[in-house]
């Protein structure tokens, strides 16, 4: 090989290296994901989680809509082997947080969750829905009762569709952690942590005592995890 074609295909290399760093960076900036080594995909879900209706542009948003079909892109590619996902949410749309929490429990490949500053009320289905779970010793967690903003019909029809949707929202975190329905209900309906309010929140430690975390760990102990889970030692 000739010196020219050396210094031509080593500008090829250089300009393919280029394009994939600009579409990572692209990637990381339109929907906070990223393919990291090891065939891991990360996926954040962070500020609010938007649902059908669409929130203001000054907001920090996660579309269900781009990540619901990212789950199954991921689900059915053979070059991704797991799956870690990072929670810094304050909650939102309860159907999409649902949706999304039932669509990443139903994956066959393994899943780990970090909670880093917080992952509140619907965000909760969403960090046990992995295979195992973590969260920071500052990381919070917030369990409340189903609340709606706008105009609300005071009929009975209206507390039992709440009361359904609680329900849901119960049994799913129930299923999917080491928390009781029971003491869930009790943690929801909390009249003396939350001033002015109902329901509980939940620091680090505090979460896995309560049995909807696994352990209190950072990004190593997560990816840790989630290697030993590739390689079948989990």
């Amino acid at each position: 090989m000739t010196e020219d074609m050396k210094k031509q295909e080593e500008e090829h290399d250089s300009e393919k290296e280029n394009e994939a760093e600009e579409e990572q960076r692209e990637a990381i900036k339109e929907t906070g994901e990223v393919a990291l080594s090891h065939s891991i995909h990360l996926l954040s879900v962070i500020g609010e989680i938007e649902g059908h209706e669409c929130l203001s542009a000054n907001s920090k948003t996660t579309k269900y809509e781009h990540v619901l079909p990212r789950l199954a892109a991921i689900e059915d590619s053979p070059d991704i082997e797991g799956l870690l996902i990072l929670l810094n949410t304050v909650g939102g749309d309860v159907e999409a947080g649902l949706a999304i929490a039932e669509m990443i429990a139903s994956l066959s490949k393994p899943t780990v969750s970090l909670v880093l500053g917080g992952s509140h009320s619907i965000g909760v289905p969403i960090a046990v829905s992995t295979n195992y779970s973590f969260i920071v010793k500052t990381g919070t967690m917030v369990i409340h009762p189903v609340r709606m903003n706008g105009t609300v019909i005071g009929a009975p029809q209206t507390y039992d569709y709440f009361k359904q949707m609680q329900d849901r929202i119960l049994g799913f975190i129930s299923e999917h952690s080491h928390a009781t329905r029971e003491r869930l209900e009790e943690l929801m309906l909390d009249t003396g942590i939350l001033t002015k309010d109902l329901g509980t929140i939940l620091v680090g430690e505090d979460a896995v005592r309560e049995g909807l975390i696994d352990e209190v760990g950072g990004i190593s102990d997560a990816l840790g995890r989630l290697y030993k889970m590739i390689e079948g030692n989990e």
